[in-house]
This record gives C-alpha cells, sequence and structure tokens, in this order.
C-alpha cells in the first residue's frame, strides 16, 4: 500500500488505500450536511449547463447514509466491489474521510457499458475537517487510482441540492455532463447530475 504524509489546513494526514473489505469502516464518518441551497440547471450553448444558485428555506440535513441500502457496510451485499478501491485518510491514527471507486460493476447502471469509465462512488471527509483539503487529496488520489487502471475519465453522481459538491467538482476540473431531473421518483425536488473528469492528462501514480 502506498501512503502519503502530508500538512493540510495544519493537520497531518496520511492517505493510503485501504483493502476494500474493511470499507464498512467508512460508515463512522458522517455525509451529512446541512441543505440551505440548491442549484437550477439551465442549458448553454454547445451542451454545457449553468448552474445558479438560490436559497431554500427552511433548511434542512441530508445524511444519505440513512437512505436504506446506501451506508458503505451495505456495499459489499449489493455490488460485486472486488474491483474497487477504497482510499482513506487518517489523522493521528483516526479516520477522518475516504475514496472510493467502482470499477466494472456489472450490477452498477452508471458505467454506460464502458471498460475506461470509473464511478467516483463515494468522497467524504468528516465534519471537524471539512474545508482544509481532505477532500482535494482524497479526489486527486482517487483520479490516480483510475490512471492507474487505464481509466479515461471519472464519473460522478450528485444532486443539485449538493451545492457544495458541485462547486468541488466543478473546481477539480470535472463538467457537467447529464441533467436527469426525473431520476428519484421519491425525492422530485431532486435533480440527478452526472459529471465527468477527463484523465488524459491526469499524472500517473504508482497504484499502491
Amino acid at each position: 500500500m502506498r501512503c502519503l504524509w502530508g500538512i493540510l489546513g495544519g493537520i497531518a494526514i496520511e492517505l493510503g488505500e485501504a483493502p476494500i473489505a474493511s470499507v464498512g469502516e467508512l460508515a463512522r464518518v458522517s455525509n451529512a450536511f446541512t441543505v440551505d441551497r440548491a442549484c437550477d440547471v439551465s442549458a448553454a450553448e454547445g451542451g454545457r449547463f449553468i448552474l445558479s444558485e438560490r436559497p431554500i428555506e427552511p433548511p434542512y440535513v441530508k445524511d444519505y447514509d440513512a437512505i436504506p441500502g446506501e451506508a458503505p457496510t451495505q456495499w459489499a451485499r449489493r455490488f460485486d466491489v472486488s474491483r474497487w478501491g477504497f482510499v482513506r485518510a487518517q489523522s493521528n491514527g483516526r479516520l477522518i474521510g475516504g475514496a472510493v471507486i467502482a470499477l466494472g460493476s456489472v450490477d452498477v447502471g452508471l458505467f454506460e457499458g464502458r471498460q475506461d469509465l470509473a464511478v467516483l462512488w463515494d468522497i467524504r471527509v468528516a465534519p471537524h475537517v471539512r474545508g482544509q483539503g481532505v477532500g482535494s487529496a482524497l479526489f486527486e488520489a482517487a483520479e490516480a487510482w483510475a490512471v492507474a487502471r487505464r481509466c479515461r475519465q471519472l464519473k460522478i453522481e450528485t444532486q443539485n441540492i449538493n451545492v457544495a459538491a458541485c462547486r468541488f467538482y466543478a473546481r477539480h476540473g470535472c463538467v457537467l455532463g447529464t441533467v436527469n431531473r426525473d431520476a428519484y421518483p421519491q425525492l422530485p425536488h431532486e435533480v440527478q447530475l452526472l459529471w465527468y473528469k477527463d484523465l488524459a492528462d491526469t499524472k500517473r501514480l504508482d497504484a499502491g
């Protein structure tokens, strides 16, 4: 396993690839956030999209792990995770975040039938260290993991109510490629956003 040590936002972190069998431990890191804004999406020239933010009243808390079957402890039961990757972030031996990259799972519809596409299945950072660069370090590690396995693109699903995630992916060079307003019948106020990051120019790093 290849480990990277560094100081981000005043905290020492260690990044390293962990066995996918241990991914359930990510449930210890909350991915909940407060929804107080949403992104409205409009089409632009050249097939591009424009996002504009609007306030949400009253604010509420979104917790993806609270959705039945969506917590990290459930993934291995629902999907073939044998080719998935798990990059773990720790500080002083304490888990503070992680990124999970899905690869080659025929039971996951996000792959579009492609063998050169990796899906950033999950990326999360503990609330007390958010905004200090840990998420960026994890994202870059996920890119490197995908590149080392000859993937040409990284795909990420989020929703228009996750404004911080939309800003994060745009800042890291992702392009919004698909907008699906009917993806969540049980949550008609949420719009599915699918982002893509080309990996052709990403520097190749050791896989681990």
